[in-house]
């Protein structure tokens, strides 16, 4: 069963069912969806901010009791201010999406929210990249990727 498994995760990095995504495939994958450089955001500061985040999960949910809103998917994406999750209340779906999509495991949709955000209030919106990431070397989030 492990050499399965390990078969499977080798050759099969991008997951189809919501499970945590390898570092590196991650990488290569928001590369490929334009977030490398974007608003002069490095690849290594999207890897790290995933990584603190989510930890490359794409099914990953947060509840927040504070403002009964949940944070959605790989990059932890709110749903008072981002996305209709249909429960959050005063919601405002800056995006336009349903938070579901924003756990699809193709990160089509959550590469273009983050855009969004980004485009809006800057990477420091998000918590964990300014504790984590935030004046660190953050190179090391790319070591063995071969970007």
């Amino acid at each position: 069963m492990k050499v399965l498994f390990l078969l499977g995760f080798i050759f099969f990095p991008m997951t189809v069912h919501g499970v945590t995504m390898n570092r590196c495939a991650f990488a290569r994958r928001i590369k490929e969806l334009g977030l490398d450089g974007y608003r002069g955001v490095s690849l290594a500061n999207w890897v790290c901010l995933a990584q603190w985040e989510s930890n490359f999960n794409t099914k990953a949910k947060n509840y927040n009791p504070g403002d009964q809103s949940t944070d959605y998917g790989i990059f932890q994406i709110n749903s008072h201010y981002w996305c209709n999750d249909g429960k959050t209340p005063r919601a405002t779906n800056g995006c336009k999406v349903r938070c579901s999509e924003l756990e699809e495991d193709n990160l089509v949709k959550a590469v273009q929210c983050a855009k969004q955000i980004v485009r809006q209030q800057g990477i420091g919106a998000w918590v964990a990249w300014r504790n984590h990431c935030q004046g660190h070397d953050v190179s090391k989030y790319l070591d063995g990727c071969h970007l």
